[in-house]
């Protein structure tokens, strides 16, 4: 299959968040823009409008017209999961702005590729939060089903399980598991390719002690300024801008 013009959308997922690469915009790399190295060539142009800490209705507001402005015969998309960590949420009502949304980028002609969420019921501190995002998946189920977009199924990912497919703040993918998810979504498309799973560093064997030790400085140096910010209704993607807003040319690798 190929593909002329590749938008992304969504939030820290699609921003790359995890994947530090200091010599692109924002300071990361991530699974889109290893896609779009596999599926560039003379003609083809990318653009991702992510950015982290977007709630699903300001990605909506924010990215579907400019996305839809490019005529893009491929658009990936990922939102809502931002919206399903906050205390309070109206999962019916984010779906039915979602549906809209989604029919409006199908309509136009572009190849649309959504995504559930990971399933947290292994995590400490979000499998409280299991059912949500199980109700939030099936909405998303439904919603690519009706519209014909193609699904990637992030909570059937069990390799995920590993926590080396995360970053240090586990709360998004590191290098290798955006390099899993890259290839997840080029399987979806149907696109032959040759990205390999990045070789994994040898897990630690740690003491209850370590554990505990280990939960402590990520509970101080992540989880801490992550409610911070939803106390004060700030984001860590206050201040930034798209990294490739425009569409351009991508190098092929």
């Amino acid at each position: 299959m190929t593909f002329h013009r590749y938008v992304a959308l969504g939030d820290s997922f699609t921003e790359g968040v995890g994947d530090a690469d200091q010599t692109r915009p924002n300071g990361v790399r991530g699974w889109a823009d290893r896609v779009a190295a596999v599926l560039a060539y003379d003609d083809f142009a990318y653009a991702n409008l992510a950015i982290r800490g977007r709630k699903l209705l300001p990605i909506l507001a924010e990215q579907i017209e400019p996305a839809l402005e490019m005529r893009p015969d491929l658009v990936t998309i990922y939102a809502g999961a931002n919206d399903v960590l906050r205390p309070r949420v109206d999962i019916d009502a984010l779906m039915a702005a979602y549906d809209v949304a989604i029919s409006r980028l199908t309509a136009s002609g572009a190849r649309v590729v959504m995504f559930t969420a990971y399933d947290p019921g292994g995590a400490p501190v979000f499998g409280a939060l299991r059912g949500r995002f199980a109700i939030y998946n099936e909405l998303v189920r439904e919603i690519a089903e009706r519209h014909g977009a193609v699904l990637v199924d992030f909570w059937r990912l069990r390799d995920y399980r590993d926590d080396r497919l995360w970053d240090i703040d586990r709360m998004h993918m590191s290098s290798a598991g955006h390099q899993r998810m890259a290839m997840a979504v080029l399987d979806a498309l149907g696109v032959e390719h040759d990205l390999q799973p990045l070789a994994l560093d040898e897990r630690p064997v740690l003491t209850a002690r370590q554990r505990r030790a280990a939960n402590l400085e990520w509970a101080t140096a992540h989880a801490a300024p992550w409610v911070k910010r939803r106390i004060t209704g700030r984001s860590s993607g206050d201040n930034l801008s798209p990294r490739r807003p425009t569409l351009a040319p991508v190098a092929a690798g």
